[in-house]
């Protein structure tokens, strides 16, 4: 690992507008953004994305002078059966995202594990096939603009909800899709994100920083069971040499507390690398 200060998602200020929550990060003291582009998590990207939408966000982070390293993105509940209409507006919401992530010079877009149900639509075999299968289009398109495709996995509220699931998907990925490490997720879940370090070493492309409780993932660093310093060492054992990122959408401050609580795990979580 290099730089120690973390990067911080937009997700962290998800109250605000795209152009406040940049303001307030920068002020903080970060100079990296994950880009938050979740509907229903953080509307700081509108998930209809025209070229218009598409050109405002990347003017608005380009006069933040952050840089962003993903952007986290969705496209629909992957293990979900298309029809040819379906099927072509997700080719086409990509391409918007990818559009994104190239005009913001980001290196990845990150897309989720599947569906937010742990039950599949029709098997979890044949699910987790086309969850592989429509992560490997995405990688395709995203060459073809010099970015990576990044999963989240496991994800505590989608189809790959644990780390035996994220696994079972991992054997079906190409290996050029990167494996995003998100601590409370996996210890929600309940394992340990150092385990999965080690178990996913050669995957790993990005972490997310977030406290956990058993089934529960909104808790600030230091307020739930996440072993931070066992996961940066398990980190430096691997060699990972990554970002990470402060994913903050937690519960248990306000949000006139989020910019001093954010700071608080900057400093901590470099205190670890």
């Amino acid at each position: 690992m290099t730089d120690r200060w973390p990067g911080c998602s937009s997700i962290s200020f998800r109250h605000l507008g795209l152009a406040e929550a940049l303001a307030v990060i920068a002020e903080c003291g970060f100079t990296e953004i994950d880009l938050g582009a979740l509907p229903g998590v953080c509307d700081h990207v509108p998930y209809e994305l025209t070229e218009t939408a598409v050109t405002e966000v990347v003017a608005t982070v380009r006069a933040s002078g952050l840089a962003v390293r993903s952007v986290n993105g969705d496209v629909g509940d992957l293990n979900r059966v298309l029809d040819e209409h379906e099927t072509e507006q997700r080719a086409a919401h990509l391409d918007r995202l990818l559009d994104l992530t190239a005009g913001c010079d980001a290196r990845a877009l990150v897309l989720p594990c599947g569906a937010q149900s742990p039950d599949p639509v029709t098997d979890l075999e044949d699910d987790l096939d086309r969850v592989a299968a429509e992560l490997a289009r995405a990688a395709e398109r995203a060459r073809e603009h010099d970015l990576e495709i990044w999963v989240e996995a496991p994800h505590f509220f989608r189809l790959c909800g644990d780390v035996e699931r994220a696994a079972r998907l991992v054997e079906r990925l190409d290996p050029a899709i990167g494996l995003v490490l998100d601590t409370s997720h996996i210890a929600a879940s309940g394992s340990s994100p150092a385990a999965f370090a080690r178990r996913f070493a050669d995957r790993i492309t990005h972490v997310h920083l977030r406290d956990a409780t058993p089934g529960g993932i909104n808790h600030s660093i230091g307020n739930g069971i996440v072993d931070f310093p066992a996961t940066f060492a398990a980190l430096r054992e691997i060699g990972y040499r990554g970002g990470c990122a402060l994913e903050l959408e937690t519960r248990d401050v306000t949000d006139t507390e989020r910019p001093a609580a954010a700071v608080e795990a900057a400093h901590y979580i470099a205190s670890l690398r």
